[in-house]
């Protein structure tokens, strides 16, 4: 069944409309996210809003096409993916507890559902300071920036499937953010030919031209969307205005970027993936958990903020939505 574009549904109202929500940045340019009463921070990219071409005519794979027109609103990427140091504090609450400077947490954060907490080690030995989280749902990544809007007032949201590409691609038209030949990607991308089958420290390789790091490899990461192999072909000719694809079943979601684990073609700006049931296959809970791929080791997140912020209703709308259960 074909999922509906939600152009002018109250959803899309709430990735686009305008409201302060009391915590205004007043310029559009990179600041840095301070976690009120810890010392942990974060920092976004001011990304311009314009038109670009996404998907791509050079390969073979047919959910890339056709290669058509998207324009794009303004908006902020973190700089870097989401690290243990910020995403850890969410997951335990002792944790969160012990970083706060008075030792408590505030009552509305105190309140927040957390996720189940994992059974194994989530870095599957990987590094935990500076490496990326990883192997969190869909929903996990979700109820995060929720957390984060609770403890700083401010709306941080997955990015669309097409605000990623075009953030990935900076600017390009290229196979990659940088130019063409995959020779040059070890300067830019930890992946299969020189990761080591594990994640590095974030930052450790070169940005693309606006600012933003391990848009390639390290791990890929999670958008908002559905996945939807012909999807492009709504808007052959046309152009698309900050398009979504507004999930309703759990599989599969659209992830971007390639991993540690990826070949160079999997790491092309185009390069479209998809999250699969055989990412949960050895979690042993019954039901399944709403908040672990502990076959995914190579997933993690990189939050947006936009410009034009939502209502609080409608933000709440967005995180607020029940899991969709597994099967």
């Amino acid at each position: 069944m074909m999922i509906e574009i939600l152009k002018k549904s109250t959803l899309l109202v709430a990735l686009t409309t305008y409201s302060l929500c009391g915590h205004a940045q007043e310029k559009h340019e990179r600041y840095e996210q301070t976690l009120d009463g810890t010392k942990l921070t974060f920092s976004m990219e001011a990304i311009p809003g314009g038109e670009f071409q996404m998907g791509s005519d050079k390969s073979d794979k047919a959910d890339e096409k056709p290669v058509h027109s998207v324009k794009i609103d303004p908006f902020w990427m973190s700089t870097y993916e989401v690290t243990w140091d910020i995403y850890e504090p969410f997951v335990y609450k002792d944790l969160e507890v012990s970083q706060s400077q008075d030792g408590a947490v505030p009552e509305e954060v105190d309140a927040l559902t957390r996720p189940t907490k994992p059974y194994l080690d989530m870095t599957f030995g990987m590094g935990k300071e500076g490496h990326p989280a990883l192997a969190m749902t869909h929903y996990n990544a979700i109820q995060f920036c929720k957390w984060l809007y609770v403890r700083t007032g401010i709306f941080y949201r997955l990015p669309t499937e097409a605000e990623w590409e075009y953030a990935c691609r900076a600017g390009s038209e290229s196979t990659y953010y940088y130019g063409d030949d995959a020779a040059q990607l070890e300067d830019y991308a930890w992946f299969a030919r020189n990761s080591d089958e594990q994640t590095a420290a974030v930052g450790s390789k070169k940005a693309n031209a606006w600012g933003l790091y391990d848009m390639m490899g390290n791990v890929a990461e999670w958008t908002y969307d559905q996945y939807m192999e012909d999807y492009y072909a709504k808007f052959e000719n046309k152009v698309a205005d900050n398009p979504v694809v507004v999930p309703t079943t759990l599989y599969p979601h659209s992830v971007r970027g390639g991993s540690f684990e990826s070949e160079s073609e999997d790491l092309r700006s185009a390069a479209r993936m998809q999250s699969d049931p055989y990412w949960k296959q050895l979690d042993p809970q019954i039901p399944k958990s709403n908040w672990w791929f502990p076959e995914a080791p190579f997933v993690g997140l990189r939050i947006v903020r936009p410009v034009t912020p939502p209502s609080h209703q409608e933000i709440m709308d967005y995180y607020d939505k029940a899991p969709i259960k597994d099967f």
